[in-house]
């Protein structure tokens, strides 16, 4: 995500340097993740092709299935003739096989001379197939498809040139609207180095992130005395208004008793839903900061209601359609996580802290429901717990330990970015922009984005 004069904009681009820029499974992915936020942002999406195409020993991951490399053709299609999203394919090397109708069904096709190949079949291809000799210039060249077949509209110099082109192909897009002016954070961003404890377990004030991410004396929060564990408030983030939904870490005292910070419980369940519904329908995009362990467990939260609750908790943040941007500054764990916009509801960002620990639950926990009974039936006998049950369960740990790592999520898939926890302000202003740039924002499904339209463009003939 990006500027390109000034104007927002997604940019997909091949690394020719990793395997010639051959598709992996997580390529598809990626691609389909960024198309998936131009979508629903109605924001510009540039394509830097540079691939050999599929890596044919992982075709089976790539090729078929409904979320497969046909996916992407189909979000092309939806941009370009029913969203009307404008797309950019700079061809800047090799575009090869089903590969090459990811430009084809772009708005703008830009080739580099004596760079740029576009075919659905290379020259040995070619000669395997039909017998034919010849090489890739004549095949598929900037010149051919700019002169001869006209399925390329633009033929540049060099790189630098193909570059230019594609700027003043969004200078001619319309005026981007003026970013919000805001007071800065009542505290120094750099401290937010400082407030998360090393150990991820222990306690700290979750108004200190908060005061050096949002606007300074703008914030007002929603029931401060009722359900503590649970920060509501409307806030300005860089003059922009949102609402602001965040997990308290620690013990809380509050009439009711203590609190475990970082657990859903009942009311706190409850006060969430009413706080988003009415975000809902003051249109107050959503940011929600996530530490969050899961819902509360035991005789008294079932007595309570705590499943009814905590389905109207997710029920309304599913079902708004304003912007939701998530933040994972530490755990991000079981149910917890869904009901805090996790990404399997859509978020329109999420974006993590490097400290970041998301998974359905800690390593401990994990250790207790696999191993718990065997270790209390060993502990009731008075037996040692054997070398081999220590070495599994040591395993475990471990393998809860490189799961819920940041970079685990990230490299999956899982979050957008892990971002610089001094950088966040500056990131979830430039995401709530594009988010918000949209007149009527409807974060639902793809299918349910495109609108039956009377009359259909049909484009320009190929």
């Amino acid at each position: 995500l990006a500027r390109i004069e000034g104007r927002p904009a997604v940019i997909v681009a091949n690394d020719a340097t990793v395997k010639a820029g051959a598709w992996w499974p997580e390529t598809i992915t990626k691609i389909l993740r960024a198309q998936e936020i131009a979508i629903r942002n109605r924001v510009p999406i540039v394509y830097l092709v540079d691939s050999a195409g599929v890596n044919l020993p992982l075709q089976d991951g790539i090729f078929p299935g409904q979320y497969g490399a046909a996916r992407i053709f189909y979000y092309n299609s939806l941009m370009r003739r029913r969203l009307h999203i404008p797309q950019i394919a700079a061809v800047m090397g090799p575009c090869i096989a089903g590969g090459a109708y990811l430009p084809a069904l772009s708005d703008v096709i830009i080739m580099v001379e004596n760079t740029s190949f576009m075919g659905l079949g290379g020259p040995n291809l070619v000669k395997g197939a039909v017998g034919q000799v010849t090489d890739a210039e004549t095949l598929g060249g900037a010149k051919m498809h700019t002169t001869i077949s006209g399925v390329a509209h633009y033929r540049a110099a060099d790189d630098a040139a193909c570059l230019n082109a594609i700027r003043q192909q969004f200078q001619q897009m319309p005026e981007p609207p003026r970013p919000h002016q805001g007071s800065a954070p009542r505290l120094d961003e750099n401290g937010l180095y400082d407030v998360l404890p090393a150990e991820h377990r222990l306690p700290y004030r979750m108004e200190d992130v908060l005061d050096r991410i949002l606007d300074r004396d703008d914030s007002l929060e929603f029931q401060p005395d009722h359900a503590p564990e649970f920060f509501c408030a409307t806030a300005r983030l860089n003059g922009r208004n949102i609402g602001v939904i965040a997990n308290r870490r620690g013990f809380l005292k509050t009439p009711s008793g203590p609190r475990v910070g970082g657990i859903v419980y009942t009311e706190s369940a409850r006060k969430v839903a009413y706080f988003v519904e009415n975000a809902e329908r003051h249109r107050l995009p959503l940011l929600y900061v996530q530490d969050v362990s899961g819902f509360m467990v035991g005789v008294e939260a079932e007595t309570d209601g705590i499943i009814r609750a905590g389905a109207g908790m997710v029920e309304s943040m599913a079902c708004a359609s304003v912007p939701k941007i998530i933040l994972t500054v530490n755990h991000a764990s079981g149910a917890g996580y869904y009901a805090m916009a996790g990404q399997g509801f859509d978020p329109a960002f999420a974006f993590s802290w490097p400290s970041a620990r998301i998974g359905v639950m800690e390593g401990d926990s994990a250790i207790q429901a696999i191993y718990g009974p065997e270790l209390d039936k060993l502990k009731t006998a008075g037996k040692p717990v054997p070398a081999e049950l220590q070495q599994k369960i040591e395993r475990t740990r471990a393998d809860y330990e490189r799961w819920l790592d940041a970079r685990f999520a990230a490299a999956r898939g899982h979050c957008d970015a892990i971002i610089d926890p001094k950088d966040t302000r500056r990131v979830l202003d430039f995401a709530f922009e594009v988010a918000c740039a949209n007149e009527t924002p409807e974060h639902l499904p793809i299918e349910l984005l495109t609108p039956d339209l009377e009359e259909t463009s049909h484009g320009v003939t190929r």
